[in-house]
């Protein structure tokens, strides 16, 4: 059974908020105080400021509102999702999957462009209907009640929704968590996913690449594969965390409003593109403690880690190639490898960006609103 939903957030709940945000205690900061012992106290308090006085979450709530929102059961887990149908009839359903720590209001400024193309400059033959579900176990779909929530079961799951809509042929797209669950739709449902597009990559490179094999890499690659050997010695730790001891960070998270925004910010300033510039400068601020909302309300911190990066397979798993069309847009955070990602999924667009970081939809809608509207064009 599908049902509407509409978020409706106790004023209790906002003003409990506004109490914790008055009385926080901010820890003393570490000399020099900037990003390379994690979030700078001095920018943190500045940017708590504005969400105790600035930041107007009943409108964040009514723009959301303003998007069909529904809810679903599927394998005994309560599923929220956005359904936008464009006013196009023939339009091509699509599924547009989040990751962490993001959520739905990652595609709010794809919504307009992708459903009513002609409204927005576009050809109406571009037009999607869309399909926007919260991961299990993050924001109005969580908590989750039960282990094994893998990418494979995700994918599934979206399989089943789609079904239920009443969507027999469709596309999938997804970046983070969602670019690794969007295949696994295509794996569960091949006879039905027409094309798989994901930003930053379907699939990791291998960890330990012999002398001869890092020689044959491109520069780009070999640039990618430093990148990551950095990451694994420097940013690491969260996953370390977040996969082994969820329920004890969410102690924190779940009873700190400021401990979730440090969390979560930590992340938009490094993945973020370029790493120097602060995260309210690329992406609207409001637009960014709207997504920490989400985790807020909802009391999903550890929940969302714990479907995040509790996955069972070690990095860079092969999998069996679905054979469905995939297209990959890599913007300059990122460091997939073509020559890898062709080992198990089927790539048909591979395009290279100089620019832009990890959350596309946020940073760079207009690019990645192009390369979805390209990809599916000779798929319908």
């Amino acid at each position: 059974m599908i049902k509407p939903f509409v978020i409706d957030i106790p004023q209790s709940t906002l003003d409990d908020l506004q109490d914790r945000l008055a009385a926080v205690r901010l820890p003393a900061p570490l000399p020099g105080d900037d990003w390379d012992t994690g979030v700078p106290v001095a920018w943190l308090a500045g940017l708590v400021e504005y969400w105790r006085t600035g930041y107007d979450w009943r409108a964040a709530e009514k723009q959301l509102n303003d998007i069909p929102q529904y809810t679903t059961e599927i394998d005994g887990q309560r599923i929220h999702f956005l359904h936008v149908r464009s006013p196009e009839a023939d339009a091509l359903p699509l599924v547009l999957t989040h990751g962490w720590p993001g959520s739905v209001v990652e595609f709010l400024d794809l919504i307009g462009p992708l459903t009513d193309p002609a409204s927005h400059g576009g050809d109406p033959a571009d037009a999607f209907h869309l399909v926007i579900p919260s991961l299990p176990g993050f924001g109005f779909s969580g908590p989750v009640s039960e282990g094994g929530w893998t990418r494979e079961r995700i994918g599934r799951t979206w399989a089943e929704l789609m079904s239920r809509l009443g969507y027999d042929r469709y596309g999938v797209h997804g970046g983070d968590i969602g670019g690794a669950v969007s295949p696994e739709v295509a794996r569960a449902a091949r006879g039905h996913v027409v094309g798989v597009h994901v930003n930053g990559g379907p699939s990791l490179p291998p960890m330990n690449l012999s002398e001869e094999e890092v020689a044959s890499l491109t520069p780009l690659e070999q640039d990618r594969m430093a990148r990551i050997q950095e990451f694994m010695r420097e940013q690491f730790g969260y996953i370390a965390i977040q996969s082994t001891r969820p329920q004890t960070l969410a102690y924190g998270l779940v009873d700190s409003p400021v401990g979730q925004l440090a969390w979560i910010m930590d992340k938009f300033r490094e993945w973020t593109y370029p790493r120097t510039t602060l995260p309210e400068a690329i992406i609207d601020r409001d637009r960014l403690l709207t997504n920490v909302m989400l985790y807020w309300l909802t009391g999903t911190a550890g929940s969302a880690a714990y479907v995040g990066y509790a996955q069972t397979e070690p990095w860079g798993t092969r999998k069996e190639n679905s054979g469905v069309p995939t297209g990959v847009l890599v913007l300059a955070h990122d460091v997939a490898i073509r020559r890898y990602a062709e080992q198990d999924n089927n790539i048909t667009r591979w395009t290279d960006v100089g620019h832009g970081g990890h959350f596309a939809a946020l940073e760079e809608p207009e690019l990645l609103i192009t390369d979805v509207r390209e990809f599916f064009r000779t798929l319908r």
